[in-house]
């Protein structure tokens, strides 16, 4: 199976320990290749060190980092994490300025497109993501959104983030609880919603259903990540039930230890 994720690659600094590849659609995909999927993420990045830092990192990590390189700095966030919790700060750098004609159809050839919905709030990113959904569809591909955070569809305005939802036509949505009741919630369970619960697991939401899961027990060293590692392994795909158990094993996986990639 080829998973290909739009998005964000950013240079994750964490105080005092460690840098390295990040961003939304660079931690789904890099989940996504350890799972055992073929991987790709589709990211502008800067034509700086540390735009070729974040690529050898996550061709180390089997994921095939594709998109242009442009003149300026690769987007970076730094998180701060202390007993469990966490706090981040980002520049994204020349993410956002990834156009539509910098797009290559030939990246979208694979059978899943993960987006992250931090680049649907910003442009041109946004009209490229647009276009990113509907060469992939073409392709024959399902296309899955992480609404990603609430504070950014705050300010964009939660009205304007549906109406691309429904442009986009996404076949699974994964939010948060305080994304969720920002959408309108009951919006969000058509044809299949993710709602990530952290610690309490998730639920699943079909047109007729609800499926509840629980976490995997695990102590928690670094939240950041685990999101995405959820995302990852339910976008592998079989049955609602295997999707939503893989994803919490990779989730628990994740927040043992530092760091938000495998």
């Amino acid at each position: 199976m080829r998973i290909a994720t739009f998005g964000d690659v950013l240079l994750d600094l964490r105080a005092a320990t460690r840098a390295g590849a990040g961003g939304q659609a660079a931690n789904v995909a890099a989940w996504a290749a350890e799972l055992g999927a073929d991987a790709s993420c589709i990211a502008k990045r800067g034509d700086d060190p540390a735009g070729e830092l974040v690529a050898r990192e996550l061709a180390a990590h089997g994921v095939e980092l594709l998109g242009p390189v442009g003149a300026g700095s690769t987007g970076r966030v730094v998180s701060v994490v202390e007993t469990g919790d966490r706090a981040l700060a980002s520049d994204r750098g020349v993410a956002t300025t990834f156009a539509p004609d910098e797009l290559e159809a030939a990246w979208l050839a694979c059978d899943a497109l993960h987006i992250s919905g931090y680049a649907l709030v910003r442009e041109p990113i946004g009209a490229t993501a647009l276009l990113a959904a509907r060469l992939a569809r073409e392709a024959g591909a399902r296309i899955s959104v992480d609404v990603a955070a609430w504070t950014e569809i705050r300010s964009f305005g939660p009205v304007r983030f549906r109406e691309l939802l429904d442009e986009l036509a996404p076949d699974v949505l994964f939010a948060t609880e305080a994304e969720w009741e920002l959408l309108g919630g009951a919006y969000l369970t058509a044809p299949t919603g993710v709602l990530k619960r952290g610690a309490r697991g998730c639920s699943v939401f079909t047109a007729d259903s609800k499926l509840d899961f629980s976490a995997v027990e695990v102590d928690v060293v670094d939240p950041t990540g685990a999101g995405d590692a959820l995302a990852a392994g339910f976008l592998l795909g079989g049955s609602l039930e295997e999707a939503a158990r893989r994803g919490l094993e990779a989730a628990a996986r994740c927040v043992a230890k530092v760091g938000s990639l495998p």
